[in-house]
């Protein structure tokens, strides 16, 4: 059975949108510190050393900053143009983590956008493809659905 797409509504989106961009960003950075060693191999990360990312979820008018050092991610304020910006829908981020859809499918169809150096791009999609999920956690991400 097809899942329907599922976007936050405007006016949520104009809400988060007006909200600080760091302590969004130091969440996520501390969930994929956690994650690093463990799911995310820091072999994989040395390219992405040093640079500037954002993540935009744009359904929700949330955007996430944070460069990576050699042994973990570090959040950032926005300000300077990030050298990749990643951006999806919400759902689309969703399907991606839970392993529902891969990055290849969603970039062909438009609705996972890659802005910057298309270098890291490919090393951060590569990334994300290299990542096993224990398996404890995918029945949970099955079940969600």
């Amino acid at each position: 059975m097809a899942q329907s797409a599922f976007t936050f509504p405007q006016p949520v989106a104009t809400l988060v949108s007006l909200l600080p961009t760091f302590p969004p960003s130091f969440v996520l950075t501390r969930m994929l510190n956690l994650a690093l060693g463990r799911i995310i191999l820091k072999q994989y990360l040395e390219p992405l050393r040093g640079k500037q990312i954002a993540i935009r979820v744009k359904d929700l008018g949330l955007a996430l900053y944070f460069t990576i050092d050699a042994d973990r991610f570090i959040p950032t304020r926005s300000g300077k143009v990030p050298d990749l910006a990643i951006s999806a829908t919400a759902q689309d981020f969703y399907l991606l983590a839970t392993r529902k859809e891969d990055p290849d499918t969603l970039f062909f169809s438009r609705r996972l956008i890659v802005e910057g150096d298309t270098e890291l791009g490919l090393v951060a999609k590569n990334t994300l493809d290299a990542i096993e999920l224990p398996n404890s956690m995918l029945p949970r991400c099955r079940r969600a659905t």
